[in-house]
């Protein structure tokens, strides 16, 4: 999937053959919030994006709400107990809590897969 990003939003790329457009929601926010937008080329579409991204940080700022963001930057991983001990411990050999240590471990792998 195609994506565009703005002011920390993330938005779909999306054909639709029927309409003969180009259209978009920003991805990962919760099910009451939904942003769309469209356009006939790629730059019309970007604009819409920008323009729907800065109305509804305007709506937030106006009615004094928190924007939500398409991804918050916290992240909860379910693992087993043995794999939490051994995480524990490393993590403490290393001196660094274990957000530390996950976060560490999933930027080099992000990084080994670029």
């Amino acid at each position: 999937m195609n994506t565009m990003n703005y002011k920390g939003y993330i938005g779909s790329i999306e054909v639709s053959e029927e309409d003969n457009c180009l259209f978009g929601k920003v991805l990962a926010l919760p099910h009451d919030t939904m942003i769309t937008y469209e356009g006939n080329t790629v730059a019309e579409l970007r604009e819409d994006f920008h323009g729907a991204v800065d109305d509804y940080l305007a709506h937030c700022e106006a009615e004094g709400i928190e924007p939500r963001k398409s991804y918050s930057g916290a992240l909860n991983v379910r693992i087993s107990p043995e794999t939490h001990s051994k995480v524990a411990l490393l993590a403490k050999q290393a001196g660094i809590s274990i957000n530390a240590f996950i976060r560490n471990a999933v930027e080099k792998q992000i990084a080994a897969m670029l």
